[in-house]
């Protein structure tokens, strides 16, 4: 066929298999990779299902038909993938691992394209500038909703309506809430003013009957076609883009009112499918889980449909993309028909200012700076404090390192790599003096591997597993280990929570905002020694795993406000910015970083906040060092 590249390289799909009931392959994860791979009409894979320890003997009657599906054993999975969460993906010499839902679905989608670059339309599954389900759970609420929250809630509501009336998860309904927001979109502006053009219009013929007041079934009849004419913009922008034999329709230019018109006057844009106007990963993620979630409802609470009018328009309109149906019906699903749910009134049950937002507001405009903070923390006995630095003028020999070994082989000048070879001289320090023959290192949010590679080469009776959610980062890396011909390194594409294996010493070079936060927890849950070197203080905020301040001491002096001015200024750094800010940006450096040391010491660790040598090898020179005691 044209368009298909001959030589694809074989990868390996392994996902988790429970059980499965009327239909639903559990857990939701599996359910979800395979109707991507049928909607895909996806053979690159060889797909194993991994059985858990609930795993019945229903495995060989899984519903699916277009892949060949081999069963095994935890045990005889590779290595890499034991120390990973399923779904995962490896390529052969099963040393590179996918792990994650969002990263395996996202390759599966990159990889059906490659293999047939005709079929655009599944390249557009990852929506405007590539980016769906990109974000990692840990920072994205949007993300933690699709890829986690919601599988989990409804695997949980299927399992509880076995036995009892379910209760509704509260997952759900922010999806429902979510669906009722307003969409925004990149050429939202143009979009919302041919609506307002729209409604003008539908809204003319009405008015015409000048003098005669409406009856009630006249008004209904002109809101219904205000409804219809307004919608129709929104599912004409939809589907044009699925149809992609069809050329998108163009308009003249509008009129001078519409033009006119005041941003605050324009009608919103409202929701088509999950993310806004277009259908993307997030339908495919979501679809599963809501079908046998609206099963269940029709089953045993059919009256509590009508509390969730616009997930079940979500449902129906999704039956209406090309190829849907055919996956579905591969994968066991039957779609539901609820049309006497569309023809109610419009009145949604549910009040949904009491659902839980998806995405956590915080107020991040703050006036006046850091100083009365640092005083109320000096009244309080906390003051800026440095360890001293255990060998300030210790120093890789880089002229005698292979040049791969060297950042220098990146694409950076010769200034940058100098620094960062500073950055690294501190890190590897820390971590040659802890390490031991047959210890494993982590090296979080690796990037391109500076860190990794180089312990993986000075420390080769240790392993080395490099942790990256960034694809071409992580491809980068692999190929200068290749160069290396390193026999002692594992790369892994994944959020870290989703790396689950034992280790002794985590590392990270400039985790961004939180990233920090989840590197020294994950070391923590581990009992692993860390060395970190933070970045970007002026991204953290609350998350749904960590509150600030961090440590009881901060938590009894600062409110989260107070936290946070720290936090911004301590982003003020910059060699350009005047003597007297960078200093007072250092010194809120290091109390937030104290805020974490501390944090750390309450769970049985003994920390250092160490200023690297020499301080000019980065704005963020500091590293927080952890030992369990």
């Amino acid at each position: 066929m044209k368009g298909i590249k001959k030589s694809l390289t074989e990868e390996y799909l392994y996902l988790d298999f429970s059980h499965q009931t009327e239909g639903c392959i559990f857990p939701l994860h599996t359910a979800v990779t395979l109707f991507l791979l049928s909607y895909c009409d996806c053979k690159i894979f060889k797909v194993y299902l991994v059985l858990t320890r609930e795993s019945t003997d229903s495995t060989r009657d899984v519903l699916f038909q277009d892949v060949e599906i081999q069963v095994i054993s935890k045990e005889e999975l590779p290595p890499i993938v034991q120390n990973c969460c399923l779904p995962a993906v490896v390529e052969r010499p099963d040393n590179f691992c996918r792990a994650g839902l969002a990263v395996v679905l996202r390759h599966i989608i990159q990889k059906s394209y490659e293999a047939d670059p005709s079929r655009k339309e599944i390249l557009e599954l990852l929506g405007f500038k590539k980016t769906c389900l990109k974000a990692c759970a840990e920072v994205s609420q949007w993300t933690r909703l699709c890829e986690l929250t919601i599988p989990l809630a409804i695997e949980s509501f299927l399992r509880e309506s076995s036995d009892q009336l379910p209760t509704i998860p509260m997952e759900v309904r922010q999806l429902e809430k979510k669906l009722s927001e307003p969409v925004r979109v990149h050429n939202d502006d143009k979009l919302r003013r041919q609506k307002l053009k729209q409604q003008r219009t539908a809204g003319v013929k009405p008015a015409l009957a000048k003098g005669k007041a409406k009856s009630k079934v006249q008004t209904e009849e002109m809101s219904e076609e205000l409804d219809s004419s307004s919608k129709s913009l929104e599912l004409n922008m939809a589907f044009s883009k699925l149809r992609v034999q069809e050329e998108p329709v163009t308009t003249n230019r509008e009129p001078s009112h519409i033009r006119k018109a005041k941003a605050s006057d324009l009608p919103p844009l409202e929701h088509v499918f999950a993310e806004g106007l277009y259908f993307t990963l997030a339908d495919i993620v979501l679809m599963p889980c809501i079908h046998h979630f609206l099963a269940i409802i029709c089953k045993k609470c059919s009256e509590k449909l009508i509390e969730f009018p616009l997930l079940a328009a979500w449902y129906q309109r999704i039956q209406e993309v090309p190829r849907v149906k055919t996956a579905a019906s591969k994968c066991g699903i039957q779609f539901l028909h609820f049309p006497e749910l569309l023809t109610t009134s419009g009145e949604q049950h549910l009040n949904l200012t009491e659902v839980p937002g998806v995405e956590e507001q915080n107020d991040s405009l703050f006036i006046g700076g850091p100083r009365p903070t640092m005083t109320k923390l000096m009244e309080n006995g906390i003051e800026v404090m440095f360890s001293p630095h255990p060998c300030p003028t210790w120093t890789l020999d880089w002229n005698g390192l292979p040049i791969a070994v060297s950042p220098k082989e990146g694409k950076m000048s010769s200034d940058r790599a100098l620094r960062k070879q500073q950055q690294l001289n501190n890190l590897v320090y820390v971590v040659i003096k802890q390490a031991k023959p047959g210890d494993r290192i982590v090296d979080f949010c690796s990037g391109g591997g500076h860190v990794g590679i180089v312990l993986a080469h000075i420390l080769p009776s240790c392993q080395v597993i490099l942790i990256e959610n960034k694809e071409l980062s992580l491809i980068r890396a692999k190929k200068r280990s290749d160069d290396l011909g390193l026999s002692n390194i594992w790369f892994i594409q994944a959020n870290m929570e989703y790396f689950t294996g034992m280790f002794n010493i985590g590392v990270a070079l400039h985790a961004c905002g939180v990233a920090t936060d989840m590197v020294i927890e994950h070391c923590i849950k581990t009992r692993a020694s860390f060395v970190t070197c933070p970045c970007c203080y002026g991204f953290i905020q609350n998350t749904s795993k960590f509150n600030f301040p961090k440590s009881e001491q901060f938590k009894k002096t600062l409110s989260y406000k107070e936290h946070m001015i720290l936090c911004r200024f301590a982003d003020q750094t910059a060699v350009q910015l005047p003597p007297q800010r960078r200093l007072i940006g250092k010194q809120c450096m290091c109390l937030v970083d104290l805020d974490r040391a501390r944090a750390a010491e309450e769970h049985g660790y003994s920390v250092q906040v160490i200023s690297m040598e020499p301080e000019s090898c980065s704005p963020k020179n500091n590293m927080i060092v952890g030992v369990p005691t």
